[in-house]
Formats: C-alpha cells, structure tokens, sequence
C-alpha cells in the first residue's frame, strides 16, 4: 500500500494550507497597514485634524453634520421641522396630494452647510473617495430599505454630463452599499434618455415637468432582471423626489414590483420650514 496521503488527508492538509495563507495575507494587511499610518498619519477627510482611522472625520467635522431622524414623511422621508409636526406614518402634504411612484424614500443627511462639505467635494472636485463614509451613513439610515432589497441601481446621469464627471457619484454609492448589503448591483439599469438643465432654482412642480419621461431602463436584458422586484434606487441627494420619482415610474413601467429610494443627503422642503415659522409666530410670508 502507498505511503501517500489519502484524499481525506490530502484535502485536510489543502484546506489548513488555505487557512495559513489567508491569515498569513490578512496579518501582512495589517502591518502594512500600520507602516503607512506611521508615514502618512490618518487625517480626517474634511481638515488636517488627526484621527484613529483612515477614512474618517474628526469629531469636530462631525459633529457639523444633522441627520435625519424622525419625525420624518412616512413617505418620501422629508424631515419635518420640529418633534410636534407629525407621529410617526404620517405623510407631508405634498406626498398626501399626490403619491410618488416609489414607495418609500430615506437619507441619511441633511442637505446643509455640514453634509454639503462632504457632498459638494464629492460630486465636484474628484473626491471619489468620500463615497465611502457617505455610503456608511446611508446604510444605516436605509437599513430597513437595504433589507429589503432585491436590486441596487443608481439613478443616471446624461452621457454628456458624465463625460464632463467621469464618474457617477450615484453610481458609487450604490456599489458601495451593494457590497456592504451582499445585494446585486447594476450600475447601467436605467438611462437617462435626454439631457435636463440644472434643477437647482426650480420648484417642485417645474422639476416634475423637467424631468418626465427622461428615465428608461437601459436595455432588453434589463428588463429580465427588473420584473417582479424590488429595486433601491440610489442618488447623492434628494430634493422635490421629481427624479426619484421619474426614475420610479420607468422602473415600474419595465415591470418592477416597487421601488424604495436611499440618499446620501435630503433638502428640507421650504413650504414646510415656512409653514412650521407661521404656526410658531415667526413671521414669513406667501
């Protein structure tokens, strides 16, 4: 009989051998890890302040950010202006007078003076890396939603407009959280069918207008893989809900079962803010 190992054997010492070499590689990991922190120590993302960890804020950045928390619409995820203006499941008048076609929408930030020093470098300035931290924030603010999920996809930008970028920031969050989730991600889902002009002086109804009909799923395999699920569309901020929205309905149109929305930062809506001024005796205006 032969002194060689039996294939029991020969898988035990196989599979051991893996297990050396994963940890031997994960202990290397961390050394090199900690050489680089001892040249180039870790700052925050945001200033030269030093902190524990590559890839995060200081407690001062931080504390500059507001999250959205309740009470917030049931429905689009609004924040609303103070702990009295509603219980939970309530919905905020717009979303009350006309559903939008996603079901549920959540953000992590508000769109502020705090989150925009995040935001603003990353979508503007090539700061690709802050997806990161962003993406970490909107996990556990769309946890529920994340759950849930049967397929992340970013809402598109224009071929024109992601030339100028070179990347789409949503795009980025999405495969971030989709490989935080173990969720399937398609980065090229939707398109965006015609270029919109810049939304950001536009009221809630012009953005509905601006951007009907712009969205399509992307191609004829695409449609296999939308029908009968639940799509989380990902977008860096959220403003009226008129792109989520638009998004939504050419999802749906290609046979989605539904579609939750999760973004990195949401801007308050002003009717709110100023009606919640008139109730409390702080003037303002129509």
């Amino acid at each position: 009989m032969s002194g060689s190992a039996t294939p029991p054997a020969r898988n035990a010492f196989a599979a051991a051998a893996r297990v050396s070499l994963v940890a031997a590689r994960a202990g290397g990991v961390r050394a090199l890890r900690g050489v680089l922190d001892a040249l180039l120590p870790p700052h925050c993302l945001l200033c030269e302040a030093a902190v524990d960890a590559q890839g995060s804020l200081c407690a001062g950045c931080f504390a500059r950010l507001s999250f959205v928390t309740e009470p917030c619409c049931a429905r689009c995820g609004v924040p609303f202006p103070s702990a009295g203006a509603a219980g939970p499941g309530v919905v905020c008048p717009p979303c009350a007078d006309r559903p939008p076609a996603f079901e549920t929408a959540r953000a992590a930030l508000r769109y502020d003076a705090g989150s925009q020093r995040l935001i603003l470098p990353f979508k503007h300035g090539d700061r690709t890396e802050l997806a990161a931290p962003l993406a970490r924030h909107m996990a556990r603010a769309g946890a529920a939603l994340l759950a849930r999920a049967e397929l992340l996809a970013p809402v598109p930008l224009h071929p024109r407009r992601l030339l100028a970028r070179r990347y789409n920031q949503a795009a980025l969050l999405a495969a971030k959280l989709a490989r935080t989730a173990g969720k399937p991600h398609v980065p090229d889902l939707l398109r965006r069918r015609r270029a919109t002009p810049p939304l950001g002086e536009a009221g809630a109804a012009e953005r509905a207008s601006l951007v009907a009909g712009a969205f399509s799923v992307s191609r004829r395999g695409a449609m296999a893989r939308v029908s009968g699920r639940r799509v989380l569309l990902v977008d860096d901020v959220m403003t009226s809900g008129a792109t989520a929205g638009a998004c939504a309905e050419a999802l749906l149109a290609a046979g989605a079962a539904a579609v939750d929305v999760l973004a990195a930062a949401r801007v308050p809506d002003p009717r709110l803010e100023a009606a919640a001024r008139r109730r409390s005796g702080g003037g303002g205006g129509a």
